[in-house]
């Protein structure tokens, strides 16, 4: 009798520490769902005293890390505005460097608040993250060498040359979709892309335009050799899925930006140099709305 009172008593007090368990895993989700915290709310923001945006280190001139360690770009420049108006100090952003393919994994973890490295919205990455509205407009762009132009996509149909993608992107999944016959040559980073490029193990580049018009300029002897192609996209900051409070809050700060033409300012002090005052119409997109 007695060592069966002892097991009952054990299995209770089982059950009863399992309940605590379960009750503390529900007390720290911070979206009133099940499981562990999906994302931090404006509150959690303000307590830690820093909001964590990521952004790139090795694209610019949009996510960058300059020779003093410094993160600079159009993406950064917008981002610490944010941290200044939702913290008052712009110091009070926390940098997290990510890379393409890892911008969505990084939103799902909760290593970051707010992701701003260059983000094309498109509907299956919508089915991952939340997108606010967008701050640039964009289309796809091929470039490849001046003495080996590719100037129709059909050159590089079932031939040996390779076209260079960076993982992760919207140019992977477009070539990927749309022309399976095409060779793809794949790496993690931005600055790998140019260096193939460079030793020439691909015939051409294909990126978002703006960043190939950029990498041109600035490297004689390749071109931009098709400027656009297959529509128009948008850039945008995006945010855990669900996590509307950030969400409304960033398309509100949009707005706001947009009644000082803040965006056109952000073009102007990071990307002027690099594409010129003609660009502009092309690129920016103020207010959160596209013309």
């Amino acid at each position: 009798m007695r060592k069966g009172m002892k097991f009952t008593t054990l299995l209770l007090a089982l059950s009863l520490l399992l309940v605590g368990l379960a009750g503390c895993a529900g007390a720290g989700n911070t979206n009133g769902s099940s499981g562990s915290a999906k994302f931090a709310s404006i509150e959690d923001i303000k307590k830690n005293g820093k909001i964590r945006i990521g952004v790139f280190a090795d694209k610019p001139p949009f996510g960058y890390v300059d020779s003093e360690g410094k993160n600079q770009g159009f993406d950064v420049y917008i981002a610490k505005r944010f941290a200044k108006d939702l913290l008052g100090d712009e110091s009070k952003v926390e940098f997290v460097l990510v890379d393409a393919a890892s911008r969505v994994a990084y939103l799902e973890s909760n290593k970051v608040d707010i992701i701003m490295a260059n983000f094309t919205v498109t509907d299956e990455r919508k089915e991952k993250v939340d997108f606010a509205n967008p701050y640039m407009k964009l289309s796809f762009g091929i470039a490849s060498p001046d003495n080996a132009p590719i100037t129709t996509i059909d050159q590089l149909k079932g031939s040996d040359q390779k076209l260079i993608v960076a993982k992760g992107t919207t140019a992977e999944t477009y070539f990927t979709k749309n022309y399976p016959d095409i060779k793809l040559l794949k790496f993690d980073q931005y600055t790998e892309i140019f260096s193939a490029l460079k030793d020439k193990r691909g015939a051409a580049i294909a990126n978002d335009n703006t960043e190939l018009i950029a990498w041109a300029k600035a490297n004689p002897g390749f071109t931009v050799s098709i400027p656009a192609f297959g529509g128009q996209d948008t850039i945008a900051p995006a945010v855990a899925k669900g996590n509307k409070e950030l969400l409304d809050w960033i398309n509100n700060e949009l707005a706001t930006l947009g009644k000082e033409n803040f965006v056109h300012k952000a073009y102007k002090d990071t990307l002027t140099s690099v594409y010129g005052e003609g660009f502009t119409d092309q690129l920016v997109v103020e207010g959160g709305k596209v013309n």
